[in-house]
């Protein structure tokens, strides 16, 4: 039914004229109305028909095989050597490295003990000629066509190098393309992205500490660990064919859960819905927290966002520091006055025209916290533990901005980490998609590593709050302060997060209009110039994304044929 009527409206908005369309985008009430019919209707949360899909990656398969096809031969001395992992169907295996002149390969039984595989790893990797490099491929996985020299290619001086993958099906065509993001360790431990396909450095793969590694996601994940600062390269060509089961991804999670266990201080579980790992990295202390909620009257919006915090949140050591816009309503001013007493509740004023960096900068002076978090006044709390889990990513080392779940009103998405390159700026990853959505590869349902993450709830250390300035008041005093803030944050040489078990609603609909009125547009397009000549190389290629998916939607669809073209012009 929903499909029906999205083709009805799509041809209806075909027969509109070209100027008429531009002309109502012009009318505020008309577009206002649009939007919201859209957001309510569920027609359009944007995931891609498989159709689509299949389509889409049939045209990037012509111009990656003419890729492939000019790159450099196998030659008959081929520097290369194999670990298959696993006896059944490892003759595929076998005759796919042999028929790119792989002549050195192990196998390794998996049907045995965690402890008695890691042995016969160790000894095989104590066998490896220092001089190659060493695949790793799962039993039943097979290399694609001309592919082998794309991977030496790409390992460069890299400790190891993965490629994005695909399937073939009974009937011999290759479907179901993952295109992965650059290294990104914690999609990594909550998904085992990384399974198959590795070509390692060997003498990096020597140097691992020899231990329980009883699949190559595993092994992948303890070269991180041992090594957290570990160059890690990836090819954007589909050139593994995987032979996925639900066995070897729970498997994979197990093994990963147990690897991380064994260097970490943390909780793990896997969902089981989600087939997800879930990590609760576990605190010797709690730190406090100034959450900072900015505001301008809002009274109910205020009320509802500090009684969810204050009734709901299980992580009990925060302050909350209500900054005061130059409210004007009786009612808001008479609330903020009693809050005000609350002996976790601070109001302070800020006078003076609205800037989101500023104020926001005028908050974190007056905090009292070790970790900072900006939180807009139409957050409510659903998950009592959002913030636990916020504030143990957060005091991570190696971890910068933390960012949550957020969703509409009506329990649709609305962030689940920031992309770059979205819509010539940045936007929401998975943007109206259901709340319980897997996402692509499991990212909406998964903690990971994204370039941005919106401030509408973030959490980050005071320490790296002050390391680079707080946000950019001059610049960027409405729109893309917090993609700036968290971009100078990982240039700190940390990785910012989106942790998927924080869930909050952000009422945003209720409390900001559409950026459209001609004065806001030209502070919107002010900025957003700004952005895209201050980080053009991000927009480029956002290393949480891939350059293979669009650019156009929020919704992870393979490019189309025309920004194909556009991709490999580019090239």
């Amino acid at each position: 039914m929903k499909k029906t009527a999205m083709r009805s409206l799509r041809a209806a908005l075909k027969l509109i004229p070209k100027p008429l369309k531009d002309k109502l985008k012009k009318n505020e009430s008309l577009t206002v109305f649009y939007v919201q019919a859209i957001r309510k209707s569920g027609l359009f949360y944007g995931a891609p028909t498989k159709r689509d899909t299949q389509k889409a990656y049939n045209h990037h398969l012509i111009n990656q095989d003419r890729s492939l096809i000019s790159s450099p031969q196998v030659s008959e001395n081929n520097q290369c050597q194999a670990i298959i992992f696993g006896l059944e169907d490892s003759e595929v295996t076998i005759a796919s490295l042999k028929a790119q002149k792989v002549n050195t390969y192990f196998v390794i039984s998996i049907d045995k003990e965690p402890s008695e595989i890691g042995d016969e790893i160790a000894n095989i990797i104590s066998r490896l000629d220092e001089g190659f490099p060493t695949l790793l491929l799962n039993a039943g996985d097979t290399l694609a066509e001309n592919a082998l020299p794309s991977f030496m290619a790409a390992l460069g001086d890299a400790a190891f190098v993965y490629s994005d993958t695909d399937e073939v099906n009974s009937k011999g065509k290759r479907c179901r393309p993952r295109f992965l993001p650059s290294w990104n360790p914690d999609l990594h431990i909550s998904t085992a992205y990384v399974l198959s396909g590795v070509l390692f450095n060997t003498r990096e793969l020597k140097s691992l500490p020899m231990g329980k590694y009883p699949n190559i996601s595993s092994l992948v994940c303890e070269a991180w660990l041992s090594k957290p600062d570990i160059n890690v390269n990836h090819s954007t060509a589909t050139l593994v064919h995987l032979n996925l089961s639900d066995k070897l991804i729970t498997s994979s999670l197990c093994a990963l859960k147990n690897s991380v266990l064994r260097h970490k201080h943390v909780s793990i579980e896997i969902g089981e819905q989600t087939q997800v790992n879930s990590a609760l990295w576990n605190l010797d202390s709690q730190p406090l927290v100034s959450l900072i909620i900015p505001t301008k009257n809002g009274r109910e919006l205020v009320k509802a966002c500090i009684d969810s915090i204050r009734e709901k949140t299980s992580y009990k050591n925060y302050e909350i520091l209500l900054i005061d816009n130059g409210s004007d309503e009786i009612e808001s001013i008479q609330y903020f006055e009693t809050i005000a007493e609350l002996p976790e509740v601070r109001v302070l004023n800020y006078p003076g025209p609205f800037n989101y960096s500023a104020i926001n900068n005028f908050g974190v002076k007056h905090a009292k916290g070790e970790v900072v978090g900006l939180i807009n006044n139409d957050i409510e709390v659903i998950s009592p533990d959002w913030l636990t889990y916020m504030v143990g990513h957060v005091m991570r080392e190696d971890i910068g901005c933390v960012g949550a779940k957020l969703l509409y009103s009506d329990g649709r998405i609305q962030h689940a980490g920031v992309v770059l390159g979205y819509g010539g700026g940045a936007g929401h990853a998975h943007k109206y998609f259901p709340r319980y959505h897997p996402g692509y590869l499991k990212r909406l349902a998964a903690t990971q590593n994204y370039s941005a993450v919106t401030a509408a709830c973030l959490l980050v250390k005071r320490s790296h709050f002050g390391a680079v300035g707080g946000l950019d008041e001059e610049n960027l005093a409405v729109a893309f302060n917090d993609v700036d803030f968290c971009l100078r944050v990982r240039e700190l040489g940390v990785r910012n997060l989106y942790c998927a078990e924080a869930e909050l609603y952000h009422h945003e609909s209720v409390s900001r209009g559409l950026d459209i009125s001609p004065e806001k547009a030209a502070r919107f397009n002010r900025e957003l110039e700004y952005l895209q000549t201050k980080w053009s190389h991000v927009i480029k290629h956002d290393p949480a994304y891939n350059p293979n998916l669009t650019l156009k939607r929020e919704n992870f669809a393979i490019k189309t044929k025309e920004e194909q073209s556009v991709l490999l012009a580019s090239y």
